[in-house]
């Protein structure tokens, strides 16, 4: 059961990399287990690298979803030719 916040912990992990107290201490103050810390402190290390990749992957999801909207364009202006051209050719007004 995770009772602890990404936020809390992305503080508490901040105060281990600050260097000014101990692991132990901080954890003494906002009683977690020293393991417990650590482990989240190696976990932020590790995915560390992906932070800097999050900004690559929000433009690239941008521009997919600008091309996906320009080509969703594209077929309402064809479709809607044609429903112009069905309603010209049968005589029937919509």
């Amino acid at each position: 059961m995770n009772i602890y916040t990404s936020e809390f912990k992305a503080k508490a992990v901040l105060e281990v990399l600050r260097g000014a107290k101990s692991l132990n201490e901080i954890a003494s103050e906002k009683g977690l287990h020293p393991s417990l810390l650590g482990r989240w402190k190696a976990e932020a290390i590790k995915g560390l690298p992906t932070v800097f990749d999050e900004g690559k992957r929000k433009a690239a999801e941008r521009k997919a979803q600008e091309e996906k909207t320009q080509e969703l364009y594209a077929q309402i202006g064809e479709l809607t030719s044609k429903l112009n051209w069905f309603k010209k050719k049968s005589g029937i007004e919509f």
